[in-house]
């Protein structure tokens, strides 16, 4: 099901707040929002999945050290979207990647602010 250009758009499913010291963030976000982190792949990057409490969200080290919070949008086609999103004047700056759990990219918009795109767990 194409969600492009229909009635309805496509949704936030995630978010990530990485930086320098990514202990320090998940310990304050634990402890001024009552956020219980996990880290099943133990990487360093406390998970959030609490869907009744919200979207799920990440937080952890930055691997190149440069800090920033952005959200994920889901979307059927990640290269389909990456295309139309430079079409529009934005930037790739992580091309698709699959990983074991997840297909995404992140791209800048025209102002640099940076944004992710993940593939839809239901998608083909």
């Amino acid at each position: 099901p194409q969600r492009q250009g229909g009635t309805m758009g496509n949704p936030v499913t995630w978010f990530e707040v990485v930086g320098k010291d990514g202990p320090a963030l998940q310990t304050f976000y634990s402890e001024a929002f009552g956020w219980q982190l996990q880290d099943p792949a133990n990487m360093g990057y406390g998970m959030l999945m609490q869907p009744e409490q919200g979207i799920g969200g990440g937080v952890g080290q930055s691997p190149d050290g440069n800090g920033h919070v952005t959200f994920y949008v889901e979307v059927d086609d990640p290269h389909a979207a990456l295309d139309k999103i430079e079409q529009l004047g934005g930037k790739t700056v992580v091309p698709v990647t699959e990983m074991e759990m997840v297909t995404f990219a992140l791209f800048a918009d025209p102002e640099g602010h940076v944004v992710g795109v993940v593939k839809g767990q239901d998608a083909g």
